[in-house]
């Protein structure tokens, strides 16, 4: 396979695929709609992603949601690395139709042209999310895996954040693997798994080996800085440079699975190269859970600033209290496992954003909306 496309390859993600694939000798094409919302309001003068890319990569500036456009870009393809999507569990509660307009019917539109067009596509990579899993595995008091429902937001008003069984005990949170039970919490989870699904079933159907990568939280240098709907160590960077107090949710224990940009792009790259990966389903995660509070404090730390950390008892609908990645299936299958750590990565993170403009990002905006629609709640 020489030839790839990479949809929202202008992203933090894909911008980063796209250079390192085309260092590896590919020839590269992205397509990407350089939405405002990661790239600002002037993508193509000012979006360090963008710039990251542009005259080193083809580039269509276009949208999976336009036939013509999908099928322009998938003309001479040997493979498809797909990463657009509309992120962010919060927004996709109130912009439902967006979400399932982008990530699910683009999707199906990607999908319709490969199987109605010829092509000469060989593989499809679809970047999904642990949101699949919804609350991940847990332990209970007789030792025994449980996929707890949703949490009770009685409960959460009351200050009870951990899952619990029926009887109230705590649950014990464990690595996820990939036969874990699949129940989005979030409409964007929902779509994702719509989106691993229809991969799996026409690619099967029509002959093209399929990779689905189930990311956790990717982060690192190049990171939007303008998103006020996803990306933690962005929102509290931006939060603490621009002299504002940071919201920690809940009690500040809820837990993340950091897996850095370096070894996400790493991962990926196996996936399209490696034979093993084929009509696969593979965590890409490190198997460690941060406190998002940890996570709040070693940025006010690295930023030398006194910014207030609050601890709100706030909460989403749809968020998660914990799940990180079992991630023996990329060991296995890959041959890889990741090779950033968090402290490695925050300070690399750190240093970069102390180098960049400070930007509002609307975070305040973001918490208004949630609120106004009743998916923040006190």
């Amino acid at each position: 396979m020489k030839n790839i496309l990479i949809t929202g390859g202008a992203g933090f993600i894909g911008s980063n695929l796209a250079l390192k694939l085309k260092n590896l000798g590919y020839s590269v094409t992205v397509l990407d709609n350089l939405s405002s919302q990661i790239h600002g309001e002037n993508p193509e003068k000012d979006s360090p992603l963008f710039q990251s890319i542009s005259g080193k990569i083809n580039f269509i500036k276009g949208d999976i949601t336009n036939r013509k456009d999908v099928e322009n870009a998938i003309e001479n393809q040997d493979a498809i690395i797909h990463l657009a999507a509309e992120t962010g569990t919060g927004q996709s509660m109130y912009q439902i139709d967006k979400y399932s307009r982008v990530n699910v019917l683009g999707t199906a539109l990607i999908l319709d042209v490969l199987v109605n067009n010829r092509n000469s596509v060989k593989k499809f990579v679809l970047a999904s999310s642990r949101a699949v899993y919804g609350e991940g595995k847990y332990r209970n008091s007789k030792s025994e895996n449980v996929y707890p429902e949703h949490r009770n937001t009685d409960l959460m008003q009351c200050g009870i954040f951990e899952m619990t069984d029926e009887n109230g005990e705590i649950l014990q949170p464990q690595p996820t693997d990939e036969n874990s039970k699949l129940h989005p919490s979030s409409f964007y989870g929902i779509t994702k798994l719509q989106q691993e699904q229809m991969v799996e079933m026409v690619c099967r159907s029509v002959d093209i080996d399929f990779v689905i990568l189930r990311y956790q939280n990717v982060f690192g240098v190049g990171q939007s800085l303008l998103n006020p709907y996803t990306g933690i160590l962005s929102i509290f960077s931006t939060q603490i440079l621009s002299g504002k107090s940071i919201n920690v949710f809940e009690d500040g224990l809820p837990t993340r699975d950091f897996i850095n940009i370096d070894d996400t792009v790493e991962a990926t790259r196996r996936s399209l190269e490696m034979e093993t990966a084929n009509n696969q389903i593979i965590n890409v995660g490190t198997g460690i859970a941060t406190p998002v509070l940890t996570v709040a404090k070693m940025l006010v730390e690295k930023y030398g600033k006194e910014t207030e950390v609050n601890i709100s008892g706030d909460f989403r609908i749809g968020d998660i209290r914990h799940n990180f990645a079992d991630f023996s299936r990329l060991k296995s299958l890959l041959n890889f496992e990741p090779k950033v750590t968090f402290d490695q990565g925050i300070n690399g993170f750190a240093d970069w954003v102390l180098q960049q403009p400070v930007h509002e990002n609307n975070f305040s905006r973001s918490l208004e909306e949630m609120k106004e629609k009743g998916f923040l709640k006190s």
